[in-house]
C-alpha cells in the first residue's frame, strides 16, 4: 500500500495510504523524525514505544529506497524534508445500547506521507 511519488526538485516521496490508525496519533511520531537525518530517524523510530512507529519506518525505507533507486542518491546523506499525516476516510461501525440505540463507531484511517532530500551543505 505503498506508493511512490518523486519530485523533480531532488525531493522523493513515499506515500503509505488508508493505513488503520488515527492521524493524530501518527503526528506525534512524524514531528519526531522532521528534520532528522534518515540514520538518526531510524535510531528514533525503533526506541520510541507507539504502534504508529511501524508504518511510518515502512514509509521511511521506501522513500530512501526511492532516493536510492530512482534518483542515486546516497542514503547516508539523506534527512527527512517533511513528513505528515492527513486523514483518510473513516471506517463506520455501530454499537448496540440500551433501549435499542445505535451509538456510531468511527474507525479512523490515514495517509502518511514521508520525504526525503539530500543534505545541502553550505561551502
Amino acid at each position: 500500500m505503498v506508493t511512490a511519488i518523486i519530485d523533480t526538485a531532488e525531493e522523493v516521496k513515499a506515500i503509505a495510504r488508508y493505513i488503520r490508525m488515527s492521524p493524530h496519533k501518527v503526528r506525534r511520531v512524524l514531528d519526531q523524525i522532521r528534520g532528522r537525518s534518515y540514520r538518526e530517524a531510524l535510531v528514533v523510530l525503533e526506541f520510541m514505544p507507539y504502534r504508529a512507529c511501524e508504518p511510518v519506518l515502512k514509509v521511511l525505507r521506501s522513500a530512501v529506497a526511492n532516493a536510492e533507486h530512482n534518483n542515486g542518491l546516497d542514503p547516508a546523506n539523506l534527512i527527512v524534508s517533511n513528513a505528515f499525516a492527513d486523514a483518510g476516510p473513516a471506517l463506520k461501525r455501530y454499537r448496540p445500547r440500551a433501549q435499542g440505540r445505535a451509538y456510531q463507531i468511527r474507525k479512523p484511517t490515514c495517509h502518511i506521507t514521508v520525504a526525503v532530500a539530500p543534505l545541502v551543505e553550505d561551502a
